[in-house]
């Protein structure tokens, strides 16, 4: 420690003024990288989980609201198998084919169609009450790239 005073004294004025800023500058520094910027990036991390907890509290309640206070599908007003065709073409799909089977139910089947909007479709057909009890989609693509599958849907009627 000595030899580092001595080093120190043997400055002259103007350097010793460097040297002390250079110190200070360091302190600052270490402390903002090692201190400051850490507790930062976790704090805005934190706030970034707890906004999208937020959101997904939100969806969740409003689904466990629906489920729970939501009012009773109206019933279709049209066989079952006149409602799913008519809003299939509203949705803008064509059915490849559309048969009757026993206790109520309809086979569809869909040559091409687009995932999300056949998600949504079956979403929407399911909060109006027609029931997916099964579906097989398969990769419709083929070698151009389309990306569609085909459907088999068995659906029927809720309570039925």
């Amino acid at each position: 420690m000595t030899a580092l005073r001595a080093w120190f004294d043997g400055r002259s004025l103007r350097e010793k003024r460097l040297l002390l800023v250079m110190i200070v500058l360091l302190a600052v520094t270490l402390v903002w990288a090692g201190l400051i910027r850490p507790v930062r990036d976790g704090l805005s991390g934190t706030r970034e989980r707890y906004g999208s907890a937020l959101v997904r509290l939100g969806e969740t309640e409003a689904a466990v609201a629906a489920i729970r206070g939501g009012a009773p599908p109206r019933p279709l007003g049209a066989p079952l198998a006149d409602a799913v065709r008519a809003r299939a073409d509203q949705a803008g799909f064509t059915l490849a084919s559309l048969d009757a089977q026993p206790a109520g139910r309809v086979r569809a089947t869909i040559a091409a169609a687009r995932p999300q909007a056949l998600a949504r479709w079956l979403a929407g057909l399911e909060a109006s009450g027609v029931l997916v009890e099964q579906a097989t989609m398969v990769d419709a693509g083929g070698a151009g790239g389309n990306r569609s599958v085909s459907a088999t849907l068995v659906l029927r009627a809720r309570g039925a």
